[in-house]
């Protein structure tokens, strides 16, 4: 992970702003810039960069790892047991102390829905004037390198592995979540294999029957399947912190001619968007051409989301593929194509697929198929 290269970018970014100071509190951009990730951030990390120095404001309970998988110069640990001698109780006194050190009259950027508000205040009483740089971070990663690229594209390999062990096991009787372990347990030795010494993460949900695959995010549950039912499967996988997704509408049985009908749509929909998405269109172009089908069929009420988002770093994050984004698309971006319809008392349809956009065409990185043969059980 060239993180270097980030904080020169970033640094390049703080001059043209005159900012001399940077402090990052969103975890997916500490990431990005230090290729430090934590299990769990309950207890506050902040990165912090100047012109000089790459600082990390950690609890003492990470710092093992993060003096190990970070480029940071400086640590400022903070703890919570009587051992310790008292001082730097906790991430807010380690930050006074690192501001400390820098005149009171700077701008420092920070992402204002990240900074929590009493930090924010407490660098403006300190004199600090308070510059926005979220936008600038999340222009940084809508474009993908190659090495993010290739964690992504194998991810994309690994989501489309477990979302077919799980479809070669459905059927009727069997919970949401046994459903999911199928693809899950394929996952896991699929990674133990490939890939040794690697970092997983994953994300699944499998939505059952009428009630519940309208729900556009329902966590899979114990409600069992039954036959002549329609479910959405959903699944993402995060390979060394890259992440892909692939998601298919299928049927436990016979659909009805109104659930064939609007199955046929989504995929439709996502099938016009695919072959449109590209170098050169803009954002809402992509949305517009999946929206219009819905709108011919007079369906439209009942979509709810966006035609799709960026991936990579985020289980969602921009650019986003929706009705006001002018963002035209560039080489290197990495989109899930996924527009949905959600009817009640008919059911939920939306497949997903993962494509990262290049000069030489849209390449798909996720694979199952979407016709509706094909996803009968």
């Amino acid at each position: 992970m060239n993180v270097n290269k980030r904080i020169a970018k970033l640094r390049e970014i703080m001059a043209d702003k005159e900012v001399e100071l940077s402090i990052i509190n969103n975890f997916e951009n500490q990431f990005y810039f230090t290729g430090y990730k934590a299990i769990i951030y309950s207890r506050p990390i902040v990165l912090t960069v100047d012109t000089r120095e790459i600082n990390l404001i950690v609890p003492s309970l990470e710092e093992t790892n993060a003096r190990n998988e970070t480029n940071a110069d400086k640590f400022y640990v903070y703890h919570e047991t009587l051992k310790e001698d008292g001082s730097g109780g906790s991430h807010i006194e380690q930050l006074k102390k690192l501001i400390s050190k820098y005149p009171k009259n700077i701008k420092v950027g920070v992402e204002f829905s990240s900074m929590p508000v009493l930090l924010g205040n407490m660098l403006k009483d300190a004199g600090f004037e308070l510059v926005n740089i979220e936008r600038d971070l999340e222009e940084m990663r809508f474009i993908k390198d190659q090495e993010e690229i290739d964690l992504i594209t194998e991810s994309g390999r690994l989501v489309s592995l477990a979302l077919k062990k799980s479809l070669e096991n459905v059927r009727d009787g069997i919970t949401e979540i046994e459903f999911d372990q199928f693809g899950t347990e394929a996952l896991f030795n699929e990674v133990a294999k490939k890939h040794p010494n690697s970092m997983l993460d994953f994300f699944v949900m499998s939505p059952s029957g009428l009630d519940r695959s309208i729900l556009p995010h329902a966590f899979s549950n114990t409600r069992k399947f039954e036959a002549n039912e329609i479910v959405i499967h959903s699944r993402q996988v995060g390979l060394n912190g890259y992440r892909a997704e692939c998601e298919r509408t299928f049927f436990i049985g016979t659909p009805t001619e109104k659930q064939k009908d609007a199955f046929k749509l989504a995929q439709e929909a996502q099938a016009a968007a695919l072959d449109f998405i590209k170098v050169g269109v803009t954002a809402k172009e992509v949305n517009e051409v999946a929206r219009q089908i819905f709108k011919k069929a007079g369906v439209e009420q009942y979509n709810l989301h966006r035609t799709g988002h960026g991936i990579g770093i985020g289980l969602h994050e921009q650019p986003s593929l929706r009705y006001d984004n002018d963002l035209i698309l560039q080489e290197g971006m990495v989109f899930c194509v996924e527009p949905g319809i959600y009817i009640p008392q008919i059911g939920g349809f939306r497949h997903s697929d993962t494509v990262v956009l290049k000069k030489d065409g849209t390449h798909l990185i996720t694979e199952y198929p979407r016709d509706l043969d094909s996803l009968i059980f």
